[in-house]
């Protein structure tokens, strides 16, 4: 028999994967891919995160037909079967050696212990670690304000316990909500999916547009002259002015590029992507797609997902103040005197902080070129050079060419830097507005990936007319299910999407763009709250032990 047909138990599975092997499911194939881990063009951390499970979806969503190809070169064998998700040991999930005594039924009872239970950074919870480890909450008009019921608590508490049972009520509420974990449920919401996929291809939503793209280039053509007509005028702010513009709008191809979807050719659009981002913007495209492809897989996921890790500027769970690891950096996210500074006024922090957020891209970018954070080898192995020659080549230009050489004042230099980076504060409102004020929980591995998408992500509803605005990202729950679907179809497969969600009885978040700034600021506002609470208790409790300690 040949080694990809051999039939794999669950059990023998569980013991690769204790081994240190990194195995994941995808259309029914055992794949081994330790030996791809570091070619991988998006990085090594978005396939951690899918060991011991059934990756299909997620393989679907964010890979072209070539490279699923490719991955069958890892298969070792199949499974029998449906697939039930181990949680992967980067989320903290436990798996035993194998032994070839046991049974997979003797020990079906000990299995579900060991791939739900956690190693975490932090006091365990009966809450998150718990078998019912989840926290919902969505619709900020429906759920539990701290305002009311946090003045409750009892000085003599550290806080903590409150915020469980607060999430116990949350958890209650949205159990109602959503469609149950049973397995018979998920897989159906699956099927469903996966029939709306296919649909979306027949129907060709997945080809681009490249009539929009040339409307697109004209918009881009007029930015750029004003911003060199004005510069050339000593207007060096208005000059400023329209390059912030334009490197927004140019950000929305970068995204397109960066999910192959304007070619659909890895190489193609990589270098379209690189030639934007870091020869026109000065940011890294491979930054960018290591941290994108882990957001896109563990959304809102506080010590997972990326993108959501401010600390110590915003928090958007109380889960932030027990100073957790973040799996990405690397780290652990000190909820320190600053942060206990800070976080109670975020939401009155929030616009003003994210003026400054491109400043916080060229650190990080710069981080990951010189550090060669990236693939040194397979198909992607060139990009970092083409990069660091971007980066010359973008602060060649700017930051001699036109900051130093055109610009003759100290003031003008100033004005120039502040305003060409600043005015791009729009864009990291997009992307904050559509996951801030949504659930930050995880449900366990028995959720579905179009039903976890659907729980974390928002939709913006804006009319036709603006959507160059928004560049797509107000269609980010169509975005999350799809993400190699271009921007520009992104409005016509959107009633699709609703009508999906109507028939799987999964709620499809959906807020006016003044409604959703308003959502996101009221759990800044509660979270923030949250933290007041809890450095009150703290400061109570430690006042009262210096009495006792006294006496």
């Amino acid at each position: 028999m040949a080694r990809k047909d051999t039939t794999l138990s669950r059990r023998r599975i569980e013991g690769l994967i204790a081994d240190g092997r990194s195995i994941i499911i995808a259309d029914g194939m055992v794949l081994k891919v330790d030996a791809w881990m570091k070619y991988h063009p998006g990085g090594d951390i978005a396939i951690r995160h899918m060991v011991g499970r059934d990756a299909t979806d997620e393989i679907n969503a964010l890979h072209s037909p070539e490279a699923k190809l490719q991955m069958q070169k890892y298969c070792i064998g199949r499974i029998e079967g449906t697939w039930k998700n181990f949680t992967p040991p980067i989320q903290y999930g436990k798996f035993r050696p194998h032994i070839e005594e046991c049974t997979d039924l003797d020990n079906e009872e000990d299995q579900v212990q060991s791939h739900t239970s956690s190693k975490t950074s932090r006091t365990p919870s009966p809450v998150f670690d718990g078998p019912a480890s989840v926290l919902l909450k969505e619709d900020s008009h429906e759920s539990i304000s701290s305002a009311s019921s946090v003045s409750s608590v009892s000085e003599q508490d550290d806080g903590m316990s409150y915020f469980d049972a607060l999430t116990k009520e949350q958890i209650d509420l949205d159990l109602a909500k959503y469609p149950s974990l049973d397995a018979k449920i998920q897989d159906n919401i699956v099927r469903k999916y996966r029939e709306l996929d296919q649909r979306l291809r027949t129907e060709g939503l997945y080809d681009c547009n490249y009539y929009a793209y040339a409307v697109e280039a004209c918009r881009y053509t007029f930015l750029a002259a004003a911003s060199l007509m004005f510069l050339k005028w000593g207007w060096h702010a208005t000059s400023g002015l329209f390059l912030g513009c334009l490197w927004h709008q140019l950000v929305f191809t970068v995204h397109d590029a960066g999910h192959m979807g304007i070619t659909h050719n890895f190489t193609v659009d990589t270098t379209i992507g690189i030639l934007i981002a870091d020869f026109i913007g000065g940011l890294s495209v491979g930054w960018w797609k290591l941290n994108h492809n882990v957001h896109h897989v563990v959304t809102n996921s506080p010590e997972h997902d990326p993108d959501i890790e401010h600390v110590p500027f915003f928090a958007i769970s109380h889960r932030f103040f027990e100073s957790l690891t973040s799996t990405f950096y690397n780290h652990v996210m000190w909820f320190d005197a600053f942060a206990k500074f800070v976080i109670p006024y975020q939401a009155y922090l929030y616009y003003p902080i994210l003026l400054f957020g491109r400043f916080n891209l060229y650190r990080l970018s710069w981080v990951y070129l010189i550090l060669g954070q990236g693939p040194k080898k397979g198909p992607a192995w060139w990009t970092r050079w083409l990069e660091i020659a971007g980066q010359v080549f973008f602060w060649y230009w700017y930051g001699y060419v036109v900051i130093y050489k055109t610009i003759p004042t100290g003031w003008g230099r100033f004005a120039f830097i502040m305003v060409s980076n600043m005015v791009t504060m729009p864009l990291h409102a997009q992307i904050t507005l559509s996951h801030f004020s949504m659930s930050t929980a995880e449900l366990g591995p028995a959720e579905s990936f179009p039903q976890k998408m659907l729980r974390t992500s928002m939709d913006i509803d804006c009319p036709q007319w603006l959507d160059f605005f928004h560049g797509g990202l107000q269609f980010q729950v169509i975005h999350h299910l799809f993400p190699r679907m271009p921007r520009h179809n992104l409005r016509r497969t959107q009633k699709l999407v609703q009508e999906f969600c109507a028939d799987v009885s999964i709620p499809y978040a959906l807020f006016g763009f003044i409604d959703g700034n308003k959502d996101v600021i009221g759990r800044l506002g509660e979270v923030a709250q949250q933290a007041v609470i809890l450095a009150k208790c703290q400061k109570t409790i430690a006042e009262r032990g210096d009495i006792l300690h006294g006496h």
